[in-house]
Formats: C-alpha cells, structure tokens, sequence
C-alpha cells in the first residue's frame, strides 16, 4: 500500500487536525504518499470547480504545524449526495483513478456509513471517530467531546459567577444533537443543580419545581444546564400561550428555545430574573485539549498501520483509555449507555 488518503466529514470537531497530522507522520514513516481530501464526500465527487479544490498532496511539510488549530484544515461537509449508490461509484472511481489503495474517514455516524459503503466496493477505509457529540456507543470518547466539554465547563463557571453576584438563575444550553453526555458531564463538573437531557423525557412544570425547590432552599442563583436536543423529548407545552399574557414575543407553533425556557421559568418562580446563555460553536471551535491530541495521535497511527497491514472496513475507539479498532457494521450496531445514575444524582440534590 503505497499511495492512501484521508478525509474530515460531518460536523468539526476539535482535534480532526490532529488526526491528520498523525496519518501524515505514519504515512510517511512506512512510505507512503497521502492526498488529502476536501470537504468531505462532496470532494470524491469532484463538487469545486478545480480539481484542486478538491484534492491536495500533504507531506509533513504541509501538515506538521495544523494538529493544534481548531476546526479541520482540510474543510468539511455534509454530502446528501452520498446516500445514491451511483454516486458511490463515482466516489470508488475516482479513488482508483488517483490510484489511492486505502482511506481514512475522520467523522461521525453517517461519515462511518459512508465509509463502510465504499468499503463494499473495494475501497479498503478505517474510520477515526471525530464528533464532539460522544453518540458512538462502542467507544468511551469520541474526537472533540474533551474539548467541548472543558469549553462549556468554562463558560458555566463563568456564568456561575455573576449568577452568584446578581441572585440570578441561568439557563445554558450546550450541544450534542440527541446525546446528552457534554450536558450531563457540565453540569457534573459545574455543580450545576439541573441538567435536562434528551434521553429522558421532562415536563416543563417538573423543572420549574425542581428551581422552586432550590429557591425554598435559599438557592437563588441555580444553573438549569440543558443539551440541545432535549426540546424534542419535552412534554407537549404551549409556550404562546403561557407567555402571551405577559407581552412577550412568541409566535403559535414556533419551538421551545433557552431564551423562552428562561422566559418560562421567571413567571412559574415567583418572577425570578432568570437568563439564559447558548453557548453555541464555541465548542467546536476551539484548540484541541491533550486528551483529544494524544487519541488522535494514537487514532492516527493505528489507522495506517491498520491500511498496511491489509485490515480494512474498521473504526477506531478508546477503551479503558486504550485505543482499539472493531468492525464499522457491529460498532454502528452498538446501543449509546446513557448515565442515569449521574442524572438521578444531579437533579436530586
């Protein structure tokens, strides 16, 4: 194996850099050219105008000095186009055109789908598991989620503070898409008193409670910390017409916000100056922590050694902080362990 090349899909995730980097180091170690691919899928199908839009040689030149910027050098994309079987094809052509024997897929879910498919058609690929969102069930973290979650650490101790100054609940909603685990592991390492995850249904009246009963406590300054996905498993709750009364702009049938939440929570709690914060792309944006660095430098390296020694159609994935490689069909198949326990503990002090 000769020639090989790498690609980031999916959403960023800090670290992707990193990873790449670490593929360059070993690829050129066992002497091996690497092309990078950009944006993802959309660049096996030729989406720029240029094909060198699409492709670039990467040599340690090149790559040595991306592992600690954040988002992921080589771009990347969703590619809906990806789910035709035609356009798989054209993917797998294009590959063995630039004579490319083995690829290396940084991404998700559906970027790992994607890899298995190609992999169906001759395409050797090992999948590195780049995602802040920790929603792969068969490895303990994914590439990013340190980051995110050291970042939303940091940005609720600094909204604790000025709660703390002004008496004044906060409500801080973090990503995930429909996994809770950078809520749940905020709120743990925060000592915030309320975390609202999409694992479990909830009922608005049920959190405003719990805030009233940390009021009664003399807790006046409580942190709700609630993942992004969470409003889909919220009990039906009419927000335009609880907040209508009260003047507040809110259209029939728009969604459930933070900003609304907090709106919400102030009139079920005595009229408390709740406010509420979106911490948003700060999480993916950031530099990587080691954690990240370190397993994607060991994500990295496994994943060419994986490519020379004729292993194909595996991911990669951190177990018992040891990286290891599995089948891509049998860890998709892997059901995601929610930490119950963590939730119970949390929102029953």
């Amino acid at each position: 194996m000769s020639n090989i090349a790498v690609l980031t899909s999916g959403g960023d995730s800090p670290g992707m850099n990193a990873a790449v980097m670490a593929v360059a180091r070993n690829a050129a170690y066992y002497g091996m050219s690497l092309i990078g691919i950009k944006r993802g899928y959309n660049g096996l199908l030729g989406r720029a105008e240029k094909p060198a839009d699409d492709f670039i040689r990467l040599d340690l030149d090149t790559v040595l000095d991306i592992a600690d910027l954040p988002g992921t050098w080589l771009r990347t994309a969703r590619c809906r186009e990806f789910l035709d079987p035609a356009m798989r094809e054209k993917a797998a052509r294009t590959l063995k055109e630039l004579d490319v024997s083995g690829l290396v897929v940084i991404g998700g879910d559906g970027s790992f789908q994607g890899a298995m498919r190609l992999c169906e058609l001759g395409i050797p690929c090992i999948g590195i598991p780049g995602t802040i969102d920790n929603d792969l069930a068969y490895t303990e973290m994914t590439l990013g989620y340190d980051t995110a979650v050291n970042v939303c650490t940091d940005a609720v101790r600094a909204i604790r503070a000025t709660s703390r100054s002004h008496d004044r609940p906060h409500v801080v909603e973090v990503m995930g898409r429909d996994c809770g685990d950078i809520a749940l592991s905020t709120a743990a390492a925060t000592g915030a008193e309320i975390v609202v995850v999409p694992e479990v249904k909830w009922k608005v009246d049920d959190v405003a409670a719990q805030l009233n009963r940390q009021i009664a406590m003399g807790n006046t300054r409580a942190t709700v910390v609630v993942a992004e996905g969470c409003w889909k498993t919220m009990a039906p709750f009419d927000v335009y017409k609880f907040l209508l009364p009260y003047g507040k702009e809110v259209y029939p049938n728009e969604p459930m916000t933070a900003n609304r939440f907090a709106s919400v929570l102030k009139r079920k709690c005595g009229m408390i100056e709740a406010r509420s914060t979106v911490i948003g792309y700060t999480q993916r944006g950031c530099s990587p922590t080691a954690r990240d660095s370190i397993f994607a430098f060991e994500a990295g390296a496994m994943a060419v050694q994986l490519l020379k020694s004729g292993v194909s159609n595996q991911v990669i994935g951190m177990k018992h902080g040891r990286t290891f490689s599995m089948p891509i069909e049998k860890a998709l198949a892997e059901k995601h362990h929610f930490n119950r326990k963590l939730y119970n503990l949390i929102n029953s002090l």
